[in-house]
């Protein structure tokens, strides 16, 4: 069913308008399910239609990063939905970081990922650079730009 309501879409682009009418349209599909779909078909999507991405680390780097720029340029109603959307994501992070069918390996993995999302919550408009720092920090590389 999901599917099928992204295949209608019209070509190009998925705007938060169509993300609109998409969950009007397919009341009972629900965000998960509707923004898997979504990121399977190929398409362009607006930041706050592709959420927050925790299969990977660069993944939830570049969703966050693209959520900060949002947020940065947002009116404060914006601003709240926005929040509430990365406080869910956190939520469904700490909740996989809680699992205890997980490898420990991918158990730190999902621990990272619920830092990186509270440092977001924390600061958006200094998550990139924190981002960057933190990423540097876990290569092991301590090289600096000097004059």
């Amino acid at each position: 069913m999901a599917r099928a309501g992204v295949a209608a879409l019209p070509p190009g682009p998925v705007d938060e308008a169509a993300w609109h009418r998409l969950r009007r349209d397919l009341p009972e599909v629900s965000e998960k399910t509707l923004r898997t779909a979504l990121r399977e078909s190929g398409r362009p999507l607006a930041a706050v239609v592709e959420g927050v991405r925790q299969d990977t680390l660069p993944d939830l780097k570049r969703t966050l990063s693209a959520l900060s720029a949002e947020y940065q340029a947002a009116a404060p109603p914006r601003r709240r939905t926005l929040r509430a959307l990365v406080i869910t994501a956190k939520t469904h992070a700490d909740l996989a970081a809680r699992s205890r069918r997980l490898r420990p390996q991918k158990h730190d993995l999902k621990l990272e990922m619920a830092l990186w999302i509270r440092a977001w919550l924390l600061n958006p408009a200094l998550f990139p650079a924190w981002a960057e720092l933190r990423e540097r920090q876990a290569s092991g590389s301590s090289s600096t730009v000097t004059n």
